[in-house]
């Protein structure tokens, strides 16, 4: 079981059948400003955000962003199998992974994605020895832009009129983002010099 560590987060594996993670889930994930963003709908319910949790959030390098001053899941990060936006994109190759995440609003702001995100790069390049991590995002969701910008994840191309199956006829303009290797290994040299 794979857990990651940063200044003030613990990445882990969310925890099935556990109360208190989904209940933390909830509180969350019932926002209406956090999942449609992220192109799936408001829980509606703690027993749905248990479900989710099952269904969804066990799939493997899915972790909850847990802040440690209060041991609480604020939000959930991961590396998944690729889009079809992203393995249509020239230049594609494998290894690679796809990164997706959110955080609670009580939250955003304060550089924790961007904190989670760096320890699931390395991670990502060093343990699952991955070509790229690609990464999209609503064109229009300027927040997730800045924090690919930060993680160095350069914009390939624009895909239009991506279907959000999660969210019903829902069509959006997808902004496809990567970060190679050798892209990632030069960026960690630059912040130690």
């Amino acid at each position: 079981m794979t857990m990651l560590e940063t200044e003030r987060l613990t990445l882990r594996p969310w925890r099935m059948d556990d109360a208190a993670d989904a209940q933390a889930l909830f509180t969350y994930a019932s926002s209406p400003d956090v999942g449609p963003a992220a192109g799936w709908q408001p829980h509606r319910s703690v027993a749905e955000s248990a479900e989710i949790i099952r269904a969804v959030l066990s799939a493997p390098e899915t972790y909850a962003v847990v802040l440690k001053r209060t041991d609480e899941p604020i939000g959930s990060i991961g590396l998944q199998k690729p889009c079809a936006s992203v393995i249509g994109t020239p230049g594609y190759q494998t290894p690679a992974l796809e990164i997706g995440y959110w955080i609670g609003k009580p939250y955003w702001g304060q550089g924790l994605v961007p904190e989670a995100a760096r320890a699931l790069l390395r991670h990502g390049f060093e343990d699952l020895d991955l070509h790229a991590v690609w990464g999209t995002h609503d064109v229009e969701n300027a927040k997730s832009s800045r924090v690919m910008d930060k993680l160095g994840l350069r914009l390939v191309r624009v895909q239009p009129h991506v279907h959000m199956e999660l969210l019903g006829d829902v069509w959006r303009d997808e902004a496809v983002r990567r970060i190679t290797r050798e892209q990632w290994e030069a960026g960690v040299a630059d912040a130690m010099d």
